[in-house]
């Protein structure tokens, strides 16, 4: 039986354990023929007995969680972390597509399981409290994903889109963002931030990538969208 088995699309694909298994544009995992994606962005190796997620881009980060949304990291170019769950969701954006896959071990060092308190997950975030219209901004964002089957790709809206299914003017939906992107950065939540204090450009796709794999949005809160939209301002 083999120890790691990744799953992209409902694909699913062993890594044995001498082989440096390689994700990306080439690769034994060959994501999707993406000019903005790397050649090989994502390895996954094991080393002294311990499995490792290593980033060898150099400009893409990706977003890791496991099953629960209890614990997330960040993982920069040039970083590498362990995989010690049983299931480990992985999600990163190329360009305007979004990429989610999902790694499989048979012996985990660790195991989480669902609360009876958690319910849908929702409380697995932390003190990070949005209010209706932020939650809704981050839902519409997010949406393409929160409907989607399972893992896969998908495609992030622009922000003029967004704010076109929430019924808002442009300007507002870009200042409820730079809120939304102030408050979570100020709590801990890493790739937010550009140079010089200043909101990264790519913050749509890191903060969509962080609300559905922490469950900060879940697919209960998609109704959020038409109640803004018929909401009076």
């Amino acid at each position: 039986m083999t120890e790691v088995n990744i799953d992209f699309c409902g694909e699913w694909f062993p890594v044995a354990d001498e082989q440096v298994f390689t994700i990306g544009r080439e690769g034994d995992l060959e994501i999707d023929d993406n000019p903005y994606l790397h050649r090989r962005f994502l390895t996954i190796a094991r080393y002294d007995n311990i499995w490792w997620l290593s980033n060898v881009g150099s400009r893409l980060a990706a977003t890791i969680a496991d099953a629960t949304g209890g614990m997330q990291a960040w993982v920069a170019p040039g970083a590498r972390i362990p995989l010690v769950f049983g299931q480990t969701n992985i999600v990163f954006t190329a360009g305007p597509t979004t990429y989610e896959f999902s790694v499989h071990l048979a012996t985990p060092a660790f195991r989480q399981e669902w609360s009876a308190d958690d319910g849908d997950g929702q409380t697995t975030i932390g003190p990070v409290v949005l209010t209706d219209a932020q939650r809704a901004l981050v839902v519409a964002l997010a949406e393409p994903m929160l409907r989607r089957d399972g893992n896969g790709l998908s495609s992030i809206p622009t922000s003029a889109k967004a704010a076109s299914r929430l019924g808002w003017p442009l300007t507002k939906f870009n200042r409820k963002l730079d809120n939304v992107c102030d408050k979570l950065d100020k709590s801990g939540v890493a790739g937010l931030r550009g140079g010089a204090g200043k909101l990264a450009t790519n913050r749509r796709a890191r903060l969509v990538e962080h609300a559905v794999t922490s469950h900060l949005v879940v697919p209960a809160d998609l109704p959020l969208l038409d109640a803004e939209l018929n909401a009076d301002d």
